[in-house]
């Protein structure tokens, strides 16, 4: 999970799993892959971010490293 900042400044975790576009114009703008999307105070940049953190910090981006070198065999 990551943590943004709603638009009224309240914070909200968000489950980066579930994040399939993230667009700053001038807000930013999450879209969940449920097609939900909210308004963040952070900047795209800022939230993506924390998303590849979060990615690294639970193995998919090693994991991801793995299957593509599997496949290349």
């Amino acid at each position: 999970m990551i943590s943004v900042t709603r638009l009224n400044g309240s914070p909200m975790w968000l489950n980066a799993l579930m994040v399939e576009i993230v667009e700053e114009t001038p807000d930013t703008y999450i879209t969940l892959v449920t097609g939900k999307r909210l308004i963040v105070l952070e900047k795209a940049d800022e939230v993506i971010s924390k998303i590849k953190d979060y990615n690294r910090e639970i193995g998919v981006q090693a994991a991801t490293i793995k299957v593509q070198q599997t496949e290349e065999s």
